[in-house]
């Protein structure tokens, strides 16, 4: 099956290949190790909400459809959340390491080896699949959900909080205010 690209597409396909190579962008820095250390942490913050927002978006999203069109649907989907609750976890630890700190390092390497297989597995076998299972308005639809949800969701990781319908539809939302309140008491979120 081929691999999707995001050109100019603003469905639900476009919207999560295009996070993809944003956060590449963001790992290609990190891992250049360029500019000084809160630099560095401040990209690693930034890459953090980039990841966060992204996992709520497919767990909301994208995975329901999968279980909704697929076969296998519910193997996909829950491959996926373990996927995530796997990186979030990392995310966690990175949380409060000191740039200058190897282990910063470390976490980022583990962190972008485990996003890049996730990656490359949803691109190339779960995104085609479910742009092939579902019509162009549903996709559509389901675009313009993520991107309002982007608005609103968590931006930082939650590895112990519900990642299934319907706890994760009510917490998401009230984490994401949540976080948003913290991040500006704290400087936080490094958009």
């Amino acid at each position: 099956m081929a691999t999707v690209s995001p050109g100019d597409r603003k469905d639900l396909i476009g919207l999560i290949v295009s996070d993809h190579r944003a956060a590449e962008r963001l790992f290609a820095e990190l891992i250049a190790g360029a500019g000084d250390a809160q630099h560095r942490r401040d990209l690693a913050d930034h890459l953090t909400t980039e990841l966060v927002r992204h996992s709520v978006a497919e767990e909301l999203y994208l995975y329901p459809a999968a279980r909704r069109a697929l076969p296998d649907g519910d193997d996909v989907a829950d491959r996926g959340i373990e996927e995530h609750a796997d990186i979030e976890r990392i995310l966690k630890d990175l949380e409060g390491v000191d740039p200058a700190d190897r282990t910063f390092d470390e976490l980022i390497g583990r962190l972008y080896v485990d996003v890049q297989d996730h990656v490359a597995q949803e691109e190339r076998e779960v995104l085609p699949r479910v742009q092939d299972a579902c019509d162009a308005d549903e996709l559509r639809e389901l675009g313009e959900l993520v991107a309002r949800t982007n608005a609103a969701a968590p931006t930082r990781p939650h590895p112990s909080a519900p990642d299934t319908p319907p706890q994760d539809l009510v917490l998401a939302s009230g984490t994401g205010m949540i976080d948003k309140f913290r991040d500006a008491l704290t400087g936080g979120d490094a958009r």
